[in-house]
C-alpha cells in the first residue's frame, strides 16, 4: 500500500504541477494567448480554462470528497482529449499532440492509483 500511495502522489503531483504551470501560462504569457487565438478560441475561454485547471488541481490535491475528485479527473480528461483533437484539427502535425497525450497517460495512472487507494464502498455510496 505504501508503494501505491507513493506512486499515486508522484503521478498526481506531476499532473498538478503541469496543469498549474499551464494555467499560469494561460493567464500571463502572450505566446499562449496568441496560440489560443490561432486555435480559434476566444480570449474569455482561455481565462476560463486557466481557472478550471487551477480549481481541478486544488480538487486533486486537497482532502475533498470522492465525487469532487472524480469531477476533476473527468474535467482534465475532457481538456486533454480536446487538446489532442484541437492541435491536428488546426493544421499542426500530429506530434503537436504529444504533450497532451503524455499527460493523459500520467492522468490515467494517477486515476487508476487513486481508485486502488479508495475503499470500494466510497464509490457506491450516494451523495
Amino acid at each position: 500500500m505504501k508503494k501505491t500511495t507513493a506512486a499515486y502522489w508522484v503521478a498526481t503531483g506531476l499532473v498538478a504541477l503541469l496543469m498549474s504551470k499551464s494555467a499560469v501560462a494561460y493567464l500571463t504569457q502572450d505566446a499562449v494567448r496568441l496560440e489560443c487565438h490561432r486555435l480559434g478560441f476566444p480570449d474569455y475561454f482561455r481565462v476560463e480554462l486557466a481557472v478550471a485547471k487551477l480549481l481541478g488541481v486544488l480538487a486533486l490535491l486537497a482532502p475533498v470528497g470522492v465525487r469532487l475528485k472524480e469531477w476533476a479527473y473527468a474535467g482534465f480528461t475532457i481538456l486533454l482529449v480536446s487538446a489532442l483533437i484541437a492541435h491536428p484539427a488546426s493544421g499542426e502535425p500530429l506530434k503537436a499532440s504529444a504533450g497532451p497525450a503524455e499527460l493523459l497517460v500520467v492522468l490515467a495512472v494517477s486515476y487508476w492509483l487513486y481508485r486502488q487507494r479508495q475503499p470500494l464502498a466510497s464509490f457506491s455510496q450516494p451523495g
